[in-house]
């Protein structure tokens, strides 16, 4: 997997394979000092990583904002930033991560990409709600703190993206005893066991 498969399958332009490019490369300089993504996955990060994150911008109706919470090493929050420039450059990309250290790699990669991110530096619970349109979080939490969450931040009318591995089932099932939502699950591109849930209507039971 690399960047001209990315282009060819999404049809991005130059400039944003050229993005992604500096990201992988900012993330493979940064990732020794603060393990942004394990040591073991980085000979993998192109399929692993990237186009994982890449899949989760086509799954939405976009909208005028999107939030990204925990977002850590910049996936998918950067990728998101990265696609928005050239297929959505009117939409807000604001990313919540409490970690200082990885705070300051989401805003060094924004800008060596060339693209507008907001960057909170708190805990998400202690961020006032945002009322995204788009909200999304991967490898963060279980699907009902992340549904906890998604009361909080996301519109009423917007949609909540959340890749899970193979155990997604069991975790929807969970989830369900506390809370009702409209949930679509999409096979992943680079995992066929994982999907990404795409999850609608959230309201407490």
């Amino acid at each position: 997997m690399s960047v001209d498969v990315i282009q060819s399958k999404y049809d991005v332009s130059r400039e944003t394979c050229e993005r992604l490019q500096i990201f992988a490369e900012t993330l493979e300089k940064w990732n020794p000092k603060i393990n942004l993504v394990s040591k073991n996955s980085l000979g993998d990060l192109w399929t692993r990583h990237i186009l994982d994150s890449v899949q989760v911008f086509g799954v939405p109706t976009l909208g005028t904002s999107w939030l990204d919470i925990g977002s850590g090493g910049g996936l998918p929050g950067i990728i998101i930033a990265i696609l928005a420039a050239e297929k959505a450059p009117d939409m807000k990309v604001t990313l919540i991560e409490s970690d200082q250290r990885k705070c300051a790699f989401l805003r060094n990669v924004a800008r060596e990409c060339c693209v507008k991110v907001s960057v909170k530096s708190q805990r998400i619970e202690a961020v006032e709600g945002i009322q995204a349109d788009v909200l999304s979080a991967r490898a963060l939490a279980d699907l009902s703190d992340l549904l906890s969450f998604s009361e909080h931040h996301l519109a009423q009318s917007g949609t909540a993206v959340f890749p899970k591995g193979a155990n997604w089932k069991k975790e929807v099932d969970n989830a369900r005893k506390r809370w009702r939502f409209e949930c679509e699950e999409i096979t992943s591109l680079t995992e066929p066991e994982a999907v990404i849930l795409k999850i609608k209507g959230v309201a407490r039971v």
